[in-house]
């Protein structure tokens, strides 16, 4: 029996239904961009920039998360090609859509005439601002859970509220709120990077690299506990490989999620995740040992195109009155020595 308390259907107007996960999602995308304008303001770096940003990368990221689901799921799509439109049913992976942003954002940057990694830096907490609300859509859906545990566990073990608690009671069997430990994981993971952003050791692109491996590590041992993972029938020594890194988790009393042998016994996320965090860091170490990374964090931002998109950092008075000093002052020339007649004489 069903024990869904939270309507995923928010309101309806006519025929049409809103869903709490768009809202939810839409929410994600609004404040991550809010932190984004907010730092881009720093740099003198006008709201419309990010607001453009915005109004491309969420749809690049919809159909990269899409076009990575349906890759690995094909089998269930080949024979009614239609259906891999109906993304309202489900089915797209974060990995997949940060990949379609980050395309996205190579060619929207370079058209800007910005370094891809200073925005992307700037963009880096936002994005982890997003996917940590975001989760939230899958737990009014009651999806990407984990597996079986005791309504003990929750309580008095996790001490969740009840309505978390409730809403993860999935047909009468309680799960894992994997939702909630990746939306915390990724809470610690924004504190981090906003205290990284303001040290001044960092390099351009080093914050956006951290935040890869922040979210790479927590994604490797929470998805494990899934049981809805896209997975595929990997060699013995990558199956072993994958266990023994996972370990920690069994030490800790945690079980993974059930996945269906037939199906794969090695997590794609779990790969994908272990290859980013391999990946940033070797990214970071390859920048600072061959000097492509001199710029610093904290240094100016400056387009090489155009100075539309930036803008000072000040207010409309203070920008009128510097205006009209502008207006009133002299022209800053220098003084011409007064030559004496006779000299004049003498050079005529």
């Amino acid at each position: 029996m069903a024990t869904l308390l939270i309507d995923p259907i928010a309101f309806a107007i006519g025929p049409l239904r809103v869903h709490w996960y768009g809202i939810i999602l839409g929410l994600a995308a609004l404040v991550g961009l809010m932190v984004a304008i907010r730092e881009g303001k720093r740099y003198g770096i006008s709201q419309e920039f990010f607001m453009d940003m915005l109004l491309l990368g969420v749809p690049s990221a919809i159909i990269g998360a899409r076009i990575y689901y349906v890759a690995f799921k094909w089998e269930d799509y080949r024979d009614n090609l239609w259906d891999v439109f109906k993304i309202w049913n489900g089915g797209i992976a974060i990995y997949g859509a940060l990949i379609g942003a980050i395309i996205c954002g190579v060619i929207y940057f370079r058209y800007k005439g910005y370094n891809f990694w200073r925005i992307a830096d700037i963009c880096a907490p936002g994005l982890l601002i997003g996917q940590m609300i975001g989760r939230w859509g899958n737990f009014v859906n009651q999806e990407a859970y984990g597996g079986p545990v005791e309504e003990s566990f929750l309580r008095s073990q996790l001490n969740l509220p009840d309505f978390i608690v409730n809403q993860m009671n999935v047909n009468g069997v309680y799960h894992h709120p994997t939702f909630l430990y990746e939306s915390l994981w990724s809470l610690a993971g924004v504190i981090l990077l906003l205290i990284l952003r303001r040290r001044p050791f960092l390099r351009a692109g080093e914050l956006f690299a951290s935040y890869f491996i922040w979210y790479s590590i927590g994604r490797f041992f929470i998805e494990r506990l899934r049981t809805d993972s896209l997975a595929f029938q990997g060699p013995e020594w990558l199956v072993s490989f994958m266990n023994a890194l996972w370990s920690p988790m069994v030490w800790l009393g945690f079980e993974p999620g059930y996945l269906d042998p037939a199906y794969g016994d090695v997590r794609i996320s779990q790969l994908l995740a272990v290859g980013l965090i391999i990946a940033a860091i070797i990214l970071i170490a390859v920048r600072r040992k061959t000097k492509q990374a001199q710029e610093r964090y904290s240094d100016p931002i400056v387009s090489s195109k155009s100075t539309a998109d930036q803008v000072p950092d000040t207010g409309a008075e203070e920008k009128g009155q510097l205006q009209e000093e502008r207006a009133i002052q002299p022209e800053n020339t220098p003084e011409q020595p007064e030559i004496p007649i006779a000299d004049q004489h003498k050079k005529e």
